[in-house]
């Protein structure tokens, strides 16, 4: 390795020198002498490469101290740039000198010099040099329409890479190495808005590794967070799925932007909040249990922080409605378990509420809200003798369902007879689910008398304010 190292920086001497020697690249001896030699400059390159990304900053400073030098003098030569490949080596050299957290003046601005080199690199206005004017005149292209076309190229070299690379799997002699990727998502993390470099963004997020671990740079995934959320990007849903399968900030952030449109001080109707939830796709990507668990969640702590507010339990219901929706869609037969969507709930409960009441013909609804009374009733008389879940735990899993306790209110409105007394309790459970026994036996008892006195009186069974309030707050071990 030591003799490695030194034969690099003998290398590192010659090819500075050549490079000295190409400043004055407009003459035809230099540009000749720059092709003949580019092939194994671009070897050295990768053979520095191959090198620095094994050391810190401060090592390479130590060991290869004219290596700023040399790559600031290949950025500077257009014959050099000109080509893709050799573009894509430089700017891996060139990440491999960032420091990821400065820690004194002399780093970060080494830091901002290689940014400016960087910048240099993909920017149109270097093209402008009269050395490029001459090289592009020459292959039959104007300068203008030179600079989009080989940024083009260089995109999809890099997409074309990622993509073989995920495919060859284990064959090593034609994959990228991990280093490679982590220092092309580095680069990215200020040009994730270019529409040129959409392609590759995507490509970069639907990339997994053959390893354990992340190979992304965790900014690259804040910053293409950031950028879809205020909308400066345009990504298919699989990419915006695939960052928040792998960067659970990015999910939790995507939630809370959601949570801040559906919540603010102006009042969403009902067919605004659903096409708030979908054009968030956030039900297409909670097909995938792990994202649905953590949006539920969100949607839980919600409902506790307001009491249940009337708002947040209706885009509870409308996000289910949604993503039942796009599980359909996305496949007919089921690739998990419902129990992995929603793990505390009874299977037999789960399966008669996802029979949505709109899916029955009007005269059989009694029937299933029976079914339904009677299995919750159940499972809440189980959770308060001894069981680790709380009550409240079905009522969370009726919250996403909150159809049928519309439609028990329903039948009992058009009820000529004595009302049922599922319904009642249904009803009573739905909106004080922490009433104990006692307490919901008489708002039954008080709603019977509503009913049979004069007609369905709602403001008996429904509070003014949210279901989860109560004089004593909110259920033990919630403030």
């Amino acid at each position: 390795m030591a003799q490695e190292s030194g034969d690099l920086v003998s290398d590192c001497q010659f090819w500075l020198q050549k490079l000295s020697g190409w400043d004055q690249a407009s003459t035809l001896e230099t540009q000749q002498d720059t092709c003949l030699h580019l092939p194994r400059f671009q070897e050295f390159l990768r053979q520095m490469y191959e090198a620095l990304k094994e050391m810190d900053p401060d090592t390479i400073m130590e060991r290869f101290p004219t290596v700023r030098q040399l790559l600031a003098k290949t950025c500077q030569n257009p014959f050099i740039l000109a080509y893709d490949e050799s573009q894509k080596i430089v700017i891996w050299c060139l990440c491999c000198l960032i420091n990821k957290e400065p820690q004194s003046t002399a780093e970060s601005r080494l830091n901002s010099w290689v940014q400016g080199l960087l910048l240099h690199i993909l920017s149109p206005f270097r093209f402008d040099v009269k050395e490029v004017g001459l090289f592009t005149q020459c292959l039959g292209y104007d300068p203008v329409d030179y600079y989009p076309g080989l940024l083009k190229n260089m995109v999809l070299s890099l997409v074309s890479e990622l993509r073989e690379n995920h495919l060859n799997g284990f064959n090593t002699q034609r994959r990228m190495a991990p280093e490679q990727v982590t220092s092309l998502s580095r680069i990215c993390v200020p040009l994730v808005t270019l529409p040129d470099f959409e392609p590759l963004v995507e490509a970069l997020l639907t990339y997994h590794g053959h390893g354990p671990q992340e190979v992304l740079w965790p900014q690259f995934f804040e910053a293409v967070s950031e950028a879809f959320l205020l909308k400066k990007m345009s990504l298919p849903a699989s990419a915006v799925i695939s960052l928040w399968l792998r960067h659970l900030p990015s999910l939790e952030k995507a939630t809370l932007h959601l949570f801040e449109k559906l919540f603010s001080r102006e009042r969403n109707c009902l067919r605004r909040i659903e096409c708030l939830i979908k054009d968030s796709l956030l039900p297409q990507a909670a097909c995938h249990p792990a994202v649905f668990r953590i949006v539920d969640e969100m949607f839980r702590c919600a409902l506790l922080e307001t009491d249940g507010a009337p708002e947040v339990l209706a885009a509870l219901q409308v996000f289910t409605r949604c993503f039942l929706e796009a599980l359909e869609k996305e496949n007919k037969q089921l690739k998990f378990a419902f129990k992995a969507y929603l793990p505390y709930a009874p299977p037999p409960l789960a399966t008669v509420l996802l029979q949505l009441p709109a899916d029955l013909p009007q005269g059989c609804w009694l029937q299933p809200l029976q079914h339904i009374s009677q299995l919750l009733r159940e499972a809440v008389e189980a959770q308060a003798h001894g069981s680790h879940q709380g009550p409240l735990e079905s009522w969370f899993l009726l919250a996403h369902f909150g159809g049928w306790a519309d439609m028990a209110a329903e039948q009992l409105l058009r009820s000529e007879a004595d009302p049922p007394a599922a319904l009642l309790w249904l009803l009573a459970f739905y909106y004080s689910p922490r009433e104990g026994g006692p307490q919901r036996a008489r708002t039954m008892v008080m709603s019977t008398w509503a009913a049979g006195g004069c007609g369905w009186v709602c403001g008996q069974m429904l509070p003014i304010s949210g279901p989860l309030r109560s004089p004593r707050g909110l259920y033990p071990g919630v403030a």
